[in-house]
């Protein structure tokens, strides 16, 4: 029942929160912070069970062999908090942000289906569960991308549901292949088989579309179009860290895959990291410098659960974490930005803190902890993946992700002077709300606090890699 009302009550519950914001604007920004804050509670609830040693599952048999089932296990639990987490304090960061824009009841409804959609994915045990979740992630980002409703925002949403349904669709064929293959879709009966090349490879194109990794980038940074609740939705809570959970869950969890993907994942991942990185050291849209960081700590992640190595899995989970948190932050605090300036032009701004600086405090300890820097909780995981890919064997791999973190440090430090340090060129603006400011202040002060605390998501994460590796 707790694995239902985990996924159910955001799934569902989404459709009435239209419907109540034609009565009440709090009941329906308050419902919908409840129904996150039900699932949030019952993945607590999973993962005390997990950690107990328990694995609560459901099942149901259909003909032709085929089934459908959930099941909590510590891979699970730990996507779930992560994501469940970070939506709530998006979702009361939105209270004070969007108040005064148009279309809020398909907003929230969109989020809050978002949630669900990814809590019905990590809980899944079908390839073709996983499939249908994916999908109906795919459109909500279609429409939060979109939510302007002008041309260019059309435009760039089209573009992003036309990558990532387009790599689904290869995904799928890649599931079909496996089922040819095994004669299942079921992920508990794949545990331990290998898994054909080809087919592994399409499913591959669809986990990079969606994580948006080299070659199939493009789309992310575009989607900063959107409001900064929804970009911080997509970037740190839930859509482009479905693909790096897949990619743990089906060829390091469940199955086993070719030796060549232990080599060129990483090697994709590093070529990624590089040139995503390189472009938010010359980009001059906020949003987008902070987009493009998105993708080089993706490659990260990515490496950490590719290249074989138990160390650095543990910190491609960690990773997963820290970085939901911090980026989550770090977006929240260029939505305050944007909403007192008018602008993304960085060029254009400079001397914001000395009037907003919450803001910059806020936004200098998330980036503390996307850069890597001790005792920040985003230093242990970004340790352990380079660690790691050197006790795998791949020292060259590892030097690239070494300069990909010292370019991260630079971006970032290039962000934060040119936006607000020297002359204040906005003295008349002040701080955002206090909603906004509360949600930004707390991811980014619990990106200290992880750090001091880190024992615990790390035996969390090691309890994932000791089950894989």
């Amino acid at each position: 029942m707790v694995l239902l009302i985990c996924i159910g009550t955001p799934l569902l519950g989404a459709f009435l929160l239209p419907l109540l914001g034609k009565r009440s604007a709090k009941l329906r920004n308050g419902t919908s912070l409840a129904l996150v804050l039900v699932s949030l509670v019952c993945a607590g609830l999973l993962t005390a069970a997990v950690v107990r040693g328990q694995a609560p599952s459901l099942r149901m048999e259909l003909p032709l062999g085929l089934s459908l089932g959930l099941k909590a296990d510590a891979l699970s639990v730990f996507m779930a908090l992560t994501s469940c987490a970070v939506t709530a304090a998006i979702i009361i960061y939105s209270m004070g942000y969007m108040k005064h824009y148009d279309h809020l009841g398909e907003f929230y409804m969109m989020v809050t289906f978002f949630l669900g959609a990814m809590m019905g994915l990590v809980f899944s045990t079908s390839l073709m569960e996983v499939y249908l979740f994916w999908e109906f992630s795919s459109l909500c980002s279609w429409r939060l991308i979109g939510f302007y409703r002008d041309p260019e925002s059309n435009r760039r949403a089209n573009k992003a549901f036309i990558i990532t349904v387009l790599g689904a669709l290869m995904m799928l064929l890649g599931f079909l292949g496996i089922y040819g293959a095994t004669g299942t879709f079921d992920m508990e009966a794949l545990r331990g088989v290998g898994l054909p090349t080809w087919a592994t490879a399409l499913v591959l194109v669809g986990i990079l579309s969606k994580s948006a990794t080299f070659p199939l980038h493009s789309w992310l940074p575009d989607a900063g179009i959107a409001p900064s609740p929804v970009s911080s939705l997509l970037h740190a809570a839930v859509l482009v860290k479905i693909g790096v959970y897949f990619y743990a869950r089906l060829f390091v969890v469940t199955a086993v895959v070719a030796p060549v993907f232990h080599v060129a994942v990483p090697v994709i991942a590093a070529v990624s990291a590089l040139i995503s990185a390189g472009c938010a050291m010359v980009e001059t849209d906020l949003k987008r410098v902070v987009a493009y960081s998105t993708i080089s700590q993706l490659a990260f992640m990515l490496l950490g659960l590719s290249c074989g190595s138990r160390t650095a899995f543990v910190g491609g989970m960690l990773y997963i974490m820290t970085h939901s948190v911090a980026k989550a932050g770090l977006f929240l605090c260029c939505g305050i930005v944007e909403h007192t300036v008018h602008t993304k032009d960085i060029t254009k701004m400079g001397g914001l803190v000395k009037v907003m600086p919450v803001t910059a405090a806020a936004f200098m300890l998330s980036a503390l902890s996307v850069m890597g820097i001790p005792p920040f909780s985003g230093f242990f995981a970004k340790y352990l993946v380079i660690s790691g890919a050197v006790e795998a064997g791949q020292p060259l791999v590892a030097a690239v992700f070494i300069l990909g973190a010292v370019m991260t440090v630079l971006y970032l430090l290039r962000l934060f002077r040119m936006v607000f340090l020297g002359s204040c060129t906005f003295p008349e603006v002040r701080e955002g709300s206090p909603a906004m400011l509360g949600a930004a202040v707390g991811l980014a002060s619990l990106s200290l606090l992880l750090g001091f605390v880190m024992a615990w998501p790390s035996a969390l994460a090691t309890m994932i890699g000791g089950a894989a590796l």
